[in-house]
């Protein structure tokens, strides 16, 4: 609410106090929009403004006009078309309230400028509008001068309305979005029919959420009755599966209005079918709003296949799969060609995998420069889902380059979820948590609380990556909490899966499989499908350290069809680890050295980087100590470049057991000194807070040699307790 409260202020401290002090509890909840203007403040401004001579009041009333709420730039054309005289702005000067440049008049603030607009009368109003729209006749002005024309005229007007609707389509159509909102309000203003007042505002919400406001959004969303609009709103901030049902309501009314525009067509004098077919998909549609992706006008039937792609968004979010199932169904029976994720997931739930696989293989594929950025969202989702993760962040990419060249300013942190997961694997944490915390400002500043919700999640498995308990559990707690109240599954799941894998770093691989049992759901029909891939193979690695590997052999047995099925290097050397682990032995060495060859195609680097660690255990254990310490300095350079220090420490632990020299933590020489290599190792773990069994099950050893080591540690240290010893340890 900070971030939306600044934005709303722009900027100005003074502005966002008064803003705060005066929100009610709902807005301070997220739930409603925050108001337009801060009324103590703009009062003390007025309150200047009127202080001044009318010739400078009228003055900066001609610049505010320019300037607010649509930016002409013409200031200087009306002056001297009009022969005023600009000496009287210097008395605003002497104030401190605005000056003169070259280029026109600069004022002190924004909400300095806004009081000169409406500081002035309804006559002087006019006149200035008219002024401005005399002088913008140049090439590209007109929806400029129709927003003048119209912001001068005196009542409604069927022509200056119609004027005003052609002008916010052309704005619309070259990613001028804010332009094309304001416009359109003013024509819904103007327009004398009921039915206009109502459509109009669909659009200019639909153009207000595009260019990223999503309070002015909400504000005119309520003067609308558009299921679609709601729905879009209610996937970025509002509950996901109210979301799903008001998407898939609004493409099932859109595709039917298409098919009885069809159905008119067909029926008139001298019309063919392929002509009729021709009108219905690609005439204007004067009935819908503008949808991102859409520019100008779609067709009810463009219309409907974008609120089919936002309510699979929708099944995704929710983790709810028997609504991908159901929204496939949807488009099956309004032949409309489901989007690749969508078709994808639903064939995945069904366990149809090489049905699932060319699905989003096809999906993928459509990731070119330039495009629609819900395409390239797609495009990224579904590489995830194919484990190809430089693919997915390509895609990522590129969607928000186009977003931003449309001005779908509203598109840009959705994109950086889905690129923050693919780098996240391929070895760049530190690139990608900047990344993720600009759109995280990013979504909260548009009002994409879900968005945000999902990138708290990401951020929690950077925190849990680079060994930052407490910042993993805030985060995590955060989007939990969050993604349970709006019924958002996919950041929930991940929300569990960072604490996940800052558990099993730890070494605390009981909590770690508990946590992970419940998201690597086998079989078709269970677990979301996303989260069950990231989650497998983590959970067979904490099973077998636990040794309860019933449960994790099925999971690793559906992971490994998929695997095979997608055919992903990373995805097929991460079920040859999970194979390893669940083998043992030295029958566990060649699935290793099968992972390996596997990930050096691959690009998920620290998922082999742990893979090189357990290797170089099992190495350990059967006794391979050259080969075995190869691994684990292997798996040590890569983890201390990743910044992962939980990861290093495992590295290091299992080189000295090896016997390996290893550089002591800051103030623990004279520990060093009197404790074993093995000593030292135990202690630490048991002043963490494991407990026997946990220390016995990351050592490989037994329950009964960590208590004897324990004993030795207490002897020599001359303490009789852990409490003794997690206080030595402190002060070490």
């Amino acid at each position: 609410m900070r971030v939306r409260v600044l934005r709303a202020a722009h900027g100005d401290r003074r502005v966002a106090r008064e803003l705060a002090s005066v929100l009610t509890e709902r807005q301070l909840a997220g739930l409603e929009p925050l108001p337009v203007q801060p009324p103590v403040l703009l009062r003390v401004y007025r309150q200047e403004i009127r202080g001044l001579p009318d010739s400078t009041r009228f003055l900066l009333l001609l610049a505010a006009a320019d300037q607010y709420p649509v930016d002409t730039q013409t200031f200087l054309r009306a002056v001297t078309a009009a022969r005023l005289d600009t000496r009287p702005i210097d008395a605003a000067e002497a104030a401190g309230l605005a000056h003169a440049t070259a280029g026109g008049v600069v004022f002190r603030d924004p909400w300095t400028r806004i009081a000169a607009y409406e500081t002035a009368s309804t006559t002087e109003h006019r006149a200035v509008h008219r002024l401005l729209a005399r002088v913008l006749r140049g090439e590209g002005e007109s929806p400029r001068r129709s927003w003048h024309r119209g912001a001068a005229a005196l009542g409604p007007s069927r022509r200056l309305a119609a004027e005003l609707t052609a002008a916010a389509s052309t704005a619309r159509r070259v990613g001028e979005h804010t332009l094309a909102c304001t416009l359109a309000e003013r024509a819904a203003a103007l327009a004398p029919e009921p039915g206009e007042r109502t459509r109009l505002p669909a659009r200019a919400a639909a153009d207000a959420w595009r260019s990223g406001d999503g309070d002015r959004a909400s504000r005119l969303v309520v003067s609308t009755d558009d299921d679609g609009l709601s729905g879009l709103l209610a996937l970025r901030a509002g509950n996901a599966t109210d979301a799903f049902d008001a998407l898939l309501t609004a493409a099932v009314l859109h595709a039917g209005r298409a098919d009885a525009s069809a159905g008119v067509q067909a029926n008139l004098p001298g019309t063919t079918e392929s002509g009729a077919r021709a009108r219905s998909h690609g005439a204007a549609d004067p009935g819908g709003p503008a949808l991102p992706g859409s520019p100008g006008v779609p067709t009810h039937r463009d219309t409907a296949a974008h609120f089919l792609a936002r309510a699979t968004e929708a099944a995704i979010y929710t983790g709810d799969l028997r609504r991908c199932r159901e929204a496939a169904a949807v488009a099956d029976r309004l032949g409309i060609a489901p989007p690749g994720t969508l078709g994808g997931l639903a064939a995945a739930v069904e366990g149809r995998y090489d049905d699932a696989r060319d699905a989003l293989k096809a999906a993928a594929g459509r990731c070119g420069p330039g495009g629609d950025p819900t395409a390239l969202i797609h495009s990224a989702i579904a590489a995830l889902l194919l484990g190809d993760h430089t693919g997915a962040a390509a895609a990522a990419v590129r969607a928000a380059a186009a977003a931003r060249s449309r001005g779908e300013t509203v598109a840009v942190p959705q994109a950086m979820e889905f690129r923050a997961y693919a780098e996240f694997w391929t070895g760049r944490p530190s690139a990608a948590e900047a990344a993720t915390l600009d759109a995280l400002r990013q979504a909260y500043a548009t009002g994409q609380d879900n968005a945000a919700c999902h990138l708290q999640a990401a951020l929690a498995m950077f925190a849990a990556l680079t060994g930052d308990e407490d910042m993993c559990r805030q985060r995590a707690g955060a989007a939990r909490r969050y993604a349970l109240e709006r019924g958002l599954g996919l950041p929930a799941a991940l929300a569990l899966f960072a604490l996940a894998l800052l558990d099993l770093g730890a070494g605390r691989f009981a909590a770690a499989a508990a946590r992970l049992r419940a998201l690597a759901g086998f079989g078709p029909g269970h677990g979301h499908r996303a989260v069950r891939h990231l989650a497998t193979p983590l959970y067979v690695e904490a099973a077998a350290r636990t040794g309860e590997t019933r449960v994790a052999r099925a999971a690793h047995a559906d992971y490994d069809h998929w695997a095979r099925t997608v055919r992903s290097p990373d995805e097929l050397a991460l079920s040859a680890r999970s194979r390893a682990l669940l083998a043992g032995g030295a029958e566990a060495v060649d699935h290793y050295r099968t992972a390996l060859d596997l990930h050096a195609s691959g690009t998920r680097d620290f998922e082999r980087a742990r893979t090189e660690l357990l290797f170089g255990g099992a190495l350990r254990r059967l006794r391979q100590r050259t080969q075995a310490r190869d691994r684990l300095h292997s798996a040590l350079e890569a983890f201390e470049h990743f910044g992962s220090p939980q990861w290093a420490a495992q590295a290091r632990a299992e080189l000295r057991v090896l016997g390996e020299s290893a550089v002591p933590a800051r103030g623990a020489e004279d520990l060093a000194a009197r404790l074993t290599a093995q000593q030292l190792m135990v202690a630490r773990m048991a002043a963490e807070g494991a407990t026997n069994r946990e220390i016995a099950a990351r050592l490989a050893l037994s329950p009964r040699t960590i208590d004897h080591h324990l004993r030795g540690v207490f002897t020599r240290l001359g303490i009789r307790s852990r409490i003794e010893l997690v206080r030595l340890l402190g002060d070490g």
